[in-house]
């Protein structure tokens, strides 16, 4: 749900950014261009009043000031004219020794223009005829203090704007977030699935998610009394067969058979392989148990009872001890298949300890790690390898470890998970088992 509201805030930052950026320059350009208009208009009327100022004199065309707006006398004012005859030209005071840009084109200039003390000019030029000459007239009006207001508007507009959107953000994640509330809690309850924390999903849900709250609880009920059915029919398989492969034994064991031993042997041998495969399959059946909703084994209410009994079993003086990270822990795991699990191991590690055997449950980043170490005289490295693949008991050894992992090794591998025997720092073997966070 977060990558959804983060995806949601950079689409709606970008969006709002892109169209308030834009509309932001729009209404700056048509005030802008609305200003030089305005302004145009007043320069027009001032070359009108300065071609009014030019009277015929006892030598010539001349300029009386007396008609002329006082800015125009005062230096550096910001409004400045230049009149050009053929020639001659007159210069406003306020210009003083600077001068203005001369150019053809008639009307007001489209670019500002370099004025006295590094203003920037909105000039307005117009050709004329007075007493029978052409005479050209240039007025100008500094336009910086119109910049500057436009500059301090736009840093109030920036500040306004992302206010705003940091308010609409605001308001955005918190209207997201009750959307996806309902979708939020549907997703927490599946994790919940996963874990072992409940059997199926509250179908108290949003309209829009009931169609899939209720297939996802039609599945886990129907798969669950699949599974049930499965065991079921595989438990009385098993006890159907039991029957019959004892009274083979029983007949191959008669002593109308003792004339032939050979016979007798191999029939007894392949009898029992018979029975140690079906009970080998029965068992791997049973690990699909794993799937059904709301497997979970909780470390902190089964291990002391675990180990209670293994204490009573070997009752030889033997240190036994576990502990778990973090306190508690649950493991999203069918409660009977990891006490199996850990009922074979703890039992093979106390036949073979000296004094301790320690079990040490963590949870990592990636995986459920299970040590089981003990001070026993341990499995030299070379035949590791040899005693995990033909999982070969541990009571049928006459030294070192040799340890039952046939279901072991069949449970591990059904929840994608690996087993190693390493030697531990208590003189004796490690077993170390990873399982992954979710079974695949």
């Amino acid at each position: 749900m977060r990558s959804i509201q983060r995806r949601l805030s950079l689409g709606l930052i970008s969006v709002l950014l892109i169209i308030g950026l834009l509309l932001a320059q729009t209404c700056l350009w048509l005030f802008d261009n609305s200003l030089r208009r305005y302004i145009q208009s007043g320069l027009e009327e001032e070359a009108q009043s300065l071609l009014v100022a030019l009277v015929r004199g006892p030598s010539g065309i001349q300029l009386d000031e007396s008609r002329l707006s006082a800015a125009f006398q005062r230096p550096y004012s910001g409004l400045y004219f230049r009149i050009d005859f053929a020639d001659k030209s007159w210069r406003s005071r306020s210009l003083w020794d600077s001068e203005l840009q001369l150019t053809d084109k008639d009307g007001l200039l489209p670019d500002l223009q370099d004025g006295p003390q590094e203003q920037l000019l909105v000039t307005y030029r117009r050709d004329y005829q007075r007493f029978g000459q052409q005479l050209t007239i240039y007025v100008a009006r500094d336009y910086t203090p119109v910049l500057e207001s436009f500059r301090r508007v736009q840093r109030i507009g920036l500040g306004l704007g992302l206010g705003s959107l940091a308010l609409i953000l605001f308001l955005q994640r918190l209207a997201v977030s009750r959307a996806l509330r309902p979708l939020e809690q549907t997703r927490a309850q599946i994790a919940q699935l996963q874990q072992g924390q409940r059997s199926e999903l509250d179908e108290q849900v949003p309209e829009e998610l009931e169609p899939l709250v209720e297939q996802i609880n039609h599945l886990l009920a129907h798969t669950e009394e699949t599974l049930k059915r499965s065991r079921n029919a595989l438990g009385n398989l098993g006890h159907a067969l039991k029957t019959p492969l004892a009274v083979l034994v029983n007949l191959a064991s008669r002593d109308e058979l003792r004339a032939h031993p050979e016979l007798r042997d191999n029939l007894i041998e392949h009898l029992q392989q018979i029975e140690q495969r079906i009970a080998r399959e029965l068992g791997r059946a049973r690990l699909a148990g794993e799937a059904l909703p709301g497997a979970h084994f909780d470390c902190q209410e089964e291990l002391p009872g675990l180990f209670a009994t293994l204490g009573m079993i070997h009752d030889n003086g033997l240190q036994l001890s576990w502990q778990t990270t973090p306190a508690p822990l649950r493991l999203p795991r069918d409660r009977e298949d990891l006490l199996e699990l850990l009922g074979n191991l703890l039992d093979n590690a106390c036949k073979w300890a000296d004094s301790q055997v320690r079990l040490d449950i963590q949870r990592t980043a990636d995986a459920y790690v299970l040590n089981l170490d003990d001070d026993g005289p341990g499995v030299d490295s070379e035949r590791r390898d040899e005693v995990l693949s033909r999982g070969i008991r541990l009571d049928e050894q006459t030294a070192g470890h040799g340890l039952g992992l046939g279901i072991v090794r069949d449970i591990v591998d059904a929840w994608g998970g690996t087993i190693r025997l390493c030697d531990s720092d208590l003189g004796g073997l490690q077993v170390r088992i990873e399982l992954p966070l979710r079974s695949r």
